[in-house]
């Protein structure tokens, strides 16, 4: 008898026995029926090869995979669930493809950089935007000769409509690479410009652009330096422009509608009437977690969407979630999910707003950071709290931390480096970890622990994924080069 099961075992695990597909035994397992599912969901979807009249890219600064998968469990547990089975709005997309994010000078990539790469087609240095490879950067008279073309004045020869929107300042490195060309990612005021620079100032070119009609709704913050330092806005803060110049009221004098807070935002015409300015902060826009008085990023994005869908050519539209990036920076999970999470919920309603069969939506982010995953957290471990035991008998955590060799817990997720550091010039790791409870590590400003001392922790190089539907999305796919993505864009709104 004990030959015979022994037999019949090895021919098994040698492949030597046969199954039917509806014989095998796990037939009627829920993870083997829901993976059947879903593979006949996805051998179902054909490609759209239809022209795109409508484009949207949505990045979500800093929000790489590891940044998404936090992101991920947070939404998920404060659903009630586990987290890790839950799914975001873009990670529902057909098509999936990974970024290489380097800059031509760096390794671990800056934001200039990369947004240049997705809204001009082409890879170039760090901290520079809306040019090529061949300019040093802060060096004004090499801009003419390495300007590239932009997404705002392609999509506008196009005859398409231009949204910027961005949670950042509209001045930043990523909303900037949309219509601005600048040797140096800090010129958004005159104040920074060189002695003898020709080019304009940031704030100065978005102006111009909406002004000229490459760009038709542009909303988020950076209030500032569109101010001189003598004017106060609407918080108080004076502006940091010295050159005199009040480019708000240079716009609005230009029949520009002018927004700045949630009232104002909802009495403004996004009907394509007229353009529309929005300044939420003087700085960045307030991060999800602490918003009060202004719109949030789905708000935002419905109400672009809404003023650039008249054009009867269509529109192009990029969003950016700024804020995942600096929390980050700031080793503050609690508000990176939070942001990631906002993030989100602009994706849906993007999606929901627009028709797959005519729009093209890519969803992505510029980089990553130095964020970690500790092992080994049992199922549920609260993605903001400490990492709970595995439970060999049953599927949730349990209620008992995991400890390192210094005898004390540790959370989930903690960063490489960043200010949370454990590390000081005085004293080794051996025994000077702080202690963390769970009512600490999940407090909304805790600082997650780090390794590498810095003021602030970093971006990092590994890929990042690109999500994509609507037409050619077919086309995101392998492991690409993060410029590839502005040329599937560009084909899908010129395909004949």
């Amino acid at each position: 008898m004990k030959t015979i099961i022994c037999t019949s075992l090895a021919l098994a695990l040698t492949g030597s026995v046969a199954f039917a597909q509806d014989a095998l035994p796990q037939q009627n397992n829920a993870w083997f029926t829901a993976a059947q599912a879903e593979l006949d969901a996805k051998a179902a979807v054909q490609p759209n090869t239809n022209k795109a009249k409508n484009v949207i890219i949505l990045i979500s600064d800093g929000n790489g995979v590891g940044t998404n998968y936090a992101t991920r469990l947070f939404d998920g547990q404060q659903n009630g669930n586990f987290g890790d089975e839950h799914v975001l709005p873009h990670e529902k997309f057909p098509f999936l493809a990974l970024a290489k994010t380097y800059n031509v000078n760096a390794q671990t990539p800056d934001s200039a950089g990369t947004g240049t790469a997705m809204h001009s087609g082409v890879k170039t240095k760090a901290g520079v935007i809306g040019v090529d490879e061949t300019l040093n950067r802060g060096d004004c008279s090499q801009v003419e000769g390495a300007t590239v073309a932009n997404a705002s004045e392609i999509y506008t020869g196009m005859g398409k409509s231009v949204g910027v929107v961005s949670t950042a300042r509209l001045t930043h490195a990523t909303p900037a690479s949309a219509y601005a060309h600048s040797a140096d990612r800090n010129f958004e005021d005159n104040s920074g410009l060189p002695d003898g620079c020709a080019v304009p100032d940031i704030a100065s070119q978005l102006i111009e652009a909406v002004k000229a009609g490459r760009v038709d709704v542009a909303l988020g913050g950076g209030r500032r330096h569109f101010l001189p330092k003598e004017v106060k806005g609407e918080e108080g803060k004076g502006g940091k422009r010295t050159d005199g110049k009040n480019l708000i009221e240079d716009a609005k004098a230009a029949g520009i509608q002018y927004v700045y807070d949630d009232g104002t935002f909802g009495a403004a015409r996004f009907d394509g009437s007229a353009p529309v300015l929005g300044l939420f902060e003087a700085s960045h826009m307030q991060y999800e977690a602490d918003r009060s008085g202004e719109p949030s990023l789905a708000e935002m994005t419905e109400a672009a969407i809404k003023a650039l869908q008249g054009n009867e050519n269509g529109f192009f539209l990029t969003v950016e979630a700024g804020r995942v990036d600096h929390a980050n920076h700031a080793g503050n999970l609690a508000r990176v999910v939070r942001d990631g999470v906002a993030f989100a919920e602009a994706v849906a309603r993007a999606d929901e707003l627009t028709d797959d069969s005519d729009t093209l939506i890519i969803v992505t982010a510029d980089h990553e950071h130095a964020i970690a995953f500790s092992g080994y957290a049992g199922r549920g471990s609260d993605i903001l709290g400490l990492s709970m035991k595995i439970d060999p008998a049953g599927t949730k955590a349990l209620n008992e931390p995991n400890m390192a060799q210094d005898g004390k817990p540790y959370t989930t997720v903690t960063y490489l480096n960043g200010g949370g550091s454990i590390l000081t010039e005085d004293q080794d790791w051996t025994g000077t970890r702080p202690t963390v409870s769970q009512e600490e590590a999940t407090d909304l400003d805790y600082v997650q622990q780090a390794l590498i001392p810095l003021s602030s922790e970093t971006h990092s190089g590994e890929d990042v994924a690109i999500y994509a539907k609507g037409p050619f999305a077919h086309l995101i796919g392998g492991t690409v080069e993060q410029n590839y993505i502005f040329h599937v864009m560009h084909h899908a709104a010129t395909a004949e």
